[in-house]
């Protein structure tokens, strides 16, 4: 009885843990393009007296979003990998082989693979959308100090 108490709360764990921070590194990675894409419309160039001080300026917290593109297949590995771990230690202790256990614990364990997929893919289109704005406000810099050298 103590064991599948243990079991239910390990499963809600892996669950709400890993599926929580998935969720949460996705709405971290929405908001920071939001604010990005929002500072760039404002941006100007003509303010920076250093190429290096718009950089770092544009650059802010754009690094957050790669880390989240990068890292959010590996936490969707680990909850598949607890939830694998799981569902074979829930067999083991039941001292059966249930086929329909195996194949549901199995499917469910995956989904948090999938998740990670789903935060990882748009958080690295975000970051190239990014970068590209970036690159793009930095040549404008570029052509502005050149025109005012000239």
């Amino acid at each position: 009885m103590e064991t599948t108490n243990l079991m239910a709360y390990a499963e809600q764990a892996i669950d709400y843990g890993v599926m929580g921070t998935l969720i949460l590194m996705s709405v971290v990675t929405l908001w920071l393009f939001i604010e990005r894409m929002m500072f760039y419309k404002t941006v100007r160039v003509e303010e920076y007296k250093h190429r290096d001080e718009l950089e770092m300026d544009l650059t802010n917290n754009i690094n957050v979003i790669s880390a989240i593109g990068a890292n959010a297949p590996y936490i969707g590995l680990l909850g598949t990998v607890l939830g694998i771990m799981l569902t074979f230690y829930t067999l083991g202790d039941a001292g059966a082989v249930d086929a329909k256990k195996i194949m549901t614990g199995l499917a469910l364990a995956l989904k948090a693979t999938a998740m990670g997929l789903i935060v990882a893919i748009p958080a690295i289109v975000t970051y190239t959308i990014a970068l590209r704005k970036v690159e793009k406000i930095l040549t404008r810099y570029d052509i502005a100090t050149e025109q005012q050298e000239a």
